[in-house]
């Protein structure tokens, strides 16, 4: 049986990694590829060198989409993770009744697609009297333009956001918390420690690797944010490039603009960008397990 291991082991390896090499890696490397073309999507191509990444430079839509982006990862894991810890530690520290249910409702948003997310919240924003927020406002009241303000629409954005993803990390972090023994808290708590003292100093530092992944998918999350601005923004980005992000740019210049040599570009450097977040932030905030 050990001396068949190793074929084992490759045969249930052999397909996922082929399939891994060709559908990822294999896109990856063709996207280098074509950021270095002026393929526009259809029929053939030349190569241009680096003139894409110089257009991209002197593109402000580009800074704009860059500039918001890096606006929602510094908020969205920021808000998510102080509402999902506090919410987790009431359900779980703070034995608050009926935590089960509660955990069930807080999930409930990941159960819908951000499609329908998008959709909904569209209308919950609109502009006038018909939109959720705005009903509830008596008829002398001017109606909120929300999302079609360029000074509050990526904020609505944001919130939605947060919206749809602090349950699961609410969840993530109860299932952390209970993780943990009791006598701990037990412990402190004799030594006269009060709910902040355990907050800070027993439940965070017990969490921190969970902390550490949660912080790495909401960046990533919010380098991405495409289908919640694409489907409930004004002209897809506005009003005037107000919630313009990389991931938007990228489909509206691959398939509005006809140039998917610039939009491989706009990948390449969100990959980069991507990647680098979430190895600066593993590296930053790596620490002793506890």
């Amino acid at each position: 049986m050990r001396h068949g291991k190793y074929p084992f082991i490759i045969g249930f390896l052999a397909v996922p990694l082929a399939l891994y090499l060709v559908f990822v890696v294999g896109a990856y490397l063709q996207m280098f590829q074509l950021s270095l073309t002026d393929w526009s999507g259809f029929g053939g191509f030349e190569y241009v060198g680096f003139d894409n990444f110089t257009k991209m430079w002197d593109d402000p839509v580009f800074w704009v989409a860059l500039r918001h982006n890096l606006y929602l990862l510094v908020l969205l894991p920021v808000i998510t993770i102080a509402l999902a810890l506090f919410f987790a530690f009431l359900l779980n520290v703070g034995k608050l009744r009926g935590s089960r249910v509660y955990r069930v409702i807080f999930f409930f948003p990941q159960l819908l697609a951000l499609a329908i997310v998008a959709v909904i919240f569209g209308r919950v924003f609109g502009p006038d009297r018909s939109g959720m927020i705005n009903g509830l406002f008596p008829d002398s009241w001017e109606p909120l333009l929300f999302l079609a303000d360029e000074h509050w629409a990526l904020a609505c954005i944001l919130a939605v956001l947060v919206w749809q993803a602090v349950g699961f990390y609410v969840v993530l972090f109860s299932a952390g918390m209970s993780a943990i023994s009791e006598d701990i808290y037990e412990a402190a708590a004799l030594d006269g420690a009060g709910k902040i003292t355990l907050f800070f100093r027993i439940t965070l530092p017990l969490l921190w690797n969970t902390l550490q992944v949660a912080w790495v998918y909401l960046g990533i999350a919010a380098f991405d944010a495409f289908a919640l601005v694409n489907i409930m923004s004004v002209n897809h980005g506005g009003p005037g490039d107000a919630t313009q992000v990389l991931s938007l740019q990228i489909y509206l210049n691959a398939f509005q603009n006809s140039q998917a040599g610039y939009a491989s570009a706009l990948g390449v450097v969100l990959f980069f960008l991507t990647l680098t977040f979430a190895a600066l932030t593993l590296r930053v905030t790596r620490r002793d397990t506890v």
